[in-house]
């Protein structure tokens, strides 16, 4: 078992000026999306290539285009949501990254009419891009407005089956999936451990009725305010080789010792 550990561009918020804060910690991983122009998504590419580092890009590429859009309109139609993710994934596949991932699926609102049909669509053409450029595709199932679960209780309800025939890969969020399956998160996180390619983690702390990523910490296994991650970990370790990406924000201003610590207890947790 040969995981990887990954600093997310979320830590920055893609900020180019902050570009070399990715590289800090010693990672061989960085996982980024919504560079504020292609130059600066260049800028960062060369400096990966310098660093010898691997990249994965969480779509999309460029801010400001689609993020949720494949199977239901957010933003902009899905026919060119997928006029743009094809682009991205061609061109990424030709850049060398190690994977492209997307939120998949992701109904703006329940209830959703054919809900099965409309997963099985997406995941086909999903597969159809990864088969024909050559790079893994990475689904992630995020929570839906108002914290509601409705999307990942859709794949788990669904699409479980499916990500299998399909051939495709799954990101679990460790964050999104306490916060909508708390107690039950085995149930739902266990069936898709054999697609898992990417685990997101990030502990989850609220603010005047805002929720936030902060950072993982050990400290927190003990804090009633937070979840208990342990067991998530040792059942998430087993499996295929998978990227561990450290994906908080700066919005609480996190120290660079907390963010080693929970680094170095990762690290330790995985083996």
């Amino acid at each position: 078992m040969s995981h990887t550990l990954g600093m997310s561009g979320s830590t920055i918020l893609s900020d180019p000026h902050q570009f070399y804060k990715l590289f800090k910690k010693g990672l061989p991983h960085i996982e980024i999306g919504e560079f504020p122009d292609r130059d600066s998504f260049f800028r960062f590419y060369k400096m990966t290539k310098a660093r010898k580092v691997s990249f994965g890009v969480h779509s999309p590429l460029i801010r400001g285009s689609s993020k949720y859009d494949l199977i239901d309109e957010v933003v902009m139609s899905p026919v060119q949501a997928r006029s743009n993710f094809e682009r991205e994934v061609k061109e990424l596949a030709q850049l060398g990254a190690e994977y492209v991932l997307v939120h998949f699926p992701y109904f703006k609102s329940p209830p959703v009419s054919s809900p099965e049909n409309k997963i099985e669509e997406g995941l086909q053409f999903l597969s159809d891009l990864q088969n024909y450029y050559g790079i893994p595709i990475v689904c992630e199932p995020k929570l839906g407005p108002e914290r509601s679960a409705h999307n990942i209780q859709a794949l788990h309800d669904y699409g479980v089956g499916l990500v299998a025939k399909y051939g495709l890969y799954i990101c679990i969020d460790l964050g999104d999936y306490l916060m909508a399956t708390k107690e039950k998160w085995e149930d739902y996180v266990r069936p898709l451990l054999p697609h898992t390619k990417v685990v997101h983690l990030h502990h989850v702390t609220y603010v005047e009725g805002k929720y936030y990523w902060v950072p993982i910490h050990p400290d927190f296994e003990n804090d009633p305010d937070h979840f208990t991650l342990e067991p998530c970990l040792n059942l998430l370790k087993n499996g295929i080789d998978k990227y561990f990406i450290f994906e908080h924000t700066p919005h609480t201003s996190p120290s660079d010792l907390m963010v080693d610590q929970g680094v170095d207890w990762i690290r330790n947790q995985l083996g």
